[in-house]
């Protein structure tokens, strides 16, 4: 194992990762930029480096920075924790070729994951079901709208580099098709500085599903259940929960075999998902892989048992997975909320209305000890962007179940935001209500059915 190990992060994550590394005994390097000198995460490190400017592209995205924070403080290994450069395949090598170990997959994995049209042609190869497509190149407008109708409308036009919903339309005729095209080339080339585009099926009243997978590097690979993650604001996922309502056991096993097939064929090691879509029927399809530690991880880590983080760095260290797939085992449900501070111009304080120390409730956010009536603080000069992400609430439970999550303006005070209502015996599996509530969503579940939605 690793005797320190640098996060190459800021905030939630970082604490998350740092609080890992004390439990196993490994000591931990923060870098911090200009913004985030007095930051929760730069406090909670053993050791700490400014590496630059407030823009990440004066200081997190800078890899020859984080390299150097290495070398001066003797970390042995970097975690990218999630953004920044934890999908960055030339950053991969920079360690390497710095003798430094990347807590996460090879780069060849990465790179060849992370392009949407070579990931989908390798899962096909791996025997993966996927949405059927056009995966070539397409030239113009004109060559979209053909293939469209070659698929078969309704047809998703979509950025091979993209990501987070952007470079993203559904076309349901041929105008939509060839506006589509147009928007979305544009916005790839501007957004990732690649504007190849290609065109899948649209699935109509899909599910957004993802099986988390763990490898090593001596050929170990399991699945570790699923994640619901089908509740999306602004294409981003908002309400994550494990296990799905909608799959039954079949279905699990066989998505879960598949995303350890297309592990296993691109010869991946560390923690990884594997996401796919789902209809009605629940027939699944293959939407890409992302290989890096997921904002949703805590749903998985409750329901298995099983830290993430300390999985990957002990594959990073070159150890055997200590679980095999018989061994896996889903306990209990666990559902995730993310909150956001999306107004800059007020100051948001979430107050938490009950014991985190609860074995079934977790709180992940740049405040790692969080105690009932406690708050979370964001200042207006932090929240330049509009969907920024400022923590999670996890609930868990050991029967079939999940939990009553609000979201609520407290009285006529705009600076405060309060969580209540938490029960975590209350029966959410048949439906679900849903109110806007600007700038947040009032989320009521019952019953037992999680429809896609977007909000």
């Amino acid at each position: 194992m690793f005797s320190k190990i640098l996060i190459a992060n800021r905030s939630e994550i970082t604490c998350r990762v740092i609080k890992t590394a004390r439990k196993i005994g490994v000591k931990t390097v923060a870098v911090y930029s200009d913004a985030d000198q007095d930051a929760l995460h730069v406090r909670m490190a053993d050791e700490v480096v400014h590496i630059g400017g407030s823009a990440a592209s004066q200081s997190y995205l800078l890899g020859d920075k984080i390299i150097e924070a290495c070398i001066i403080t003797g970390a042995e290994a970097v975690h990218p924790g999630y953004g920044f450069l934890s999908e960055n395949a030339a950053f991969c090598d920079q360690l390497v070729e710095a003798g430094l170990v990347f807590i996460g997959p090879t780069p060849s994995a990465i790179e060849s994951m992370g392009d949407k049209i070579t990931s989908k042609t390798l899962a096909a190869e791996a025997g993966v079901s996927t949405v059927p497509d056009h995966m070539g190149i397409i030239a113009d407008a004109d060559e979209a709208v053909k293939i469209a109708n070659k698929v078969g409308y309704p047809v998703m036009i979509k950025a091979s580099a993209g990501g987070g919903g952007k470079g993203m339309r559904v076309a349901w005729n041929d105008s939509e098709a060839r506006e589509g095209f147009d928007l979305s080339k544009s916005e790839a080339r501007s957004s990732f500085g690649d504007d190849r585009i290609f065109i899948e099926k649209f699935i109509t009243d899909p599910r957004h599903i993802e099986i988390q997978i763990l490898a090593d590097s001596h050929g170990n690979c399991v699945y570790l259940g699923e994640r619901e993650c089908s509740i999306h604001r602004q294409n981003q996922n908002v309400i994550e929960e494990a296990p799905s309502p909608f799959l039954d056991a079949e279905t699990r096993k066989a998505m879960g075999e598949q995303a350890v097939a297309l592990s296993q064929a691109v010869n991946y090691k560390s923690a990884g998902t594997v996401e796919f879509i789902v209809d009605s029927n629940r027939n699944f399809y293959f939407l890409e892989m992302n290989t890096r530690l997921q904002v949703e991880h805590p749903v998985t880590e409750l329901i298995t048992g099983l830290d993430l983080v300390e999985q990957m760095l002990r594959v990073a260290a070159g150890e055997t997975l200590s679980v095999k797939q018989e061994d896996v085992k889903l306990n209990g449900w666990a559902i995730e909320s993310r909150l956001y501070a999306e107004d800059p111009y007020l100051i948001y304080a979430i107050r938490w209305p009950f014991n985190a120390l609860s074995p079934t409730v977790r709180g992940d956010s740049a405040a790692p000890f969080l105690r009932e009536g406690d708050r979370i603080y964001i200042r207006p000069e932090h929240s330049t962007n509009p969907r920024q992400h400022i923590g999670r609430l996890v609930l868990a439970t050991t029967t079939d179940g999940a939990a009553y999550i609000k979201i609520l303006r407290r009285g006529d005070d705009k600076r405060y935001w309060n969580l209540e209502s938490i029960n975590p015996h209350y029966s959410m599996m048949e439906n679900i209500e849903l109110e806007r509530i600007s700038p947040f969503v009032w989320i009521h579940f019952k019953g037992n059915k999680t429809p896609f939605k977007r909000v």
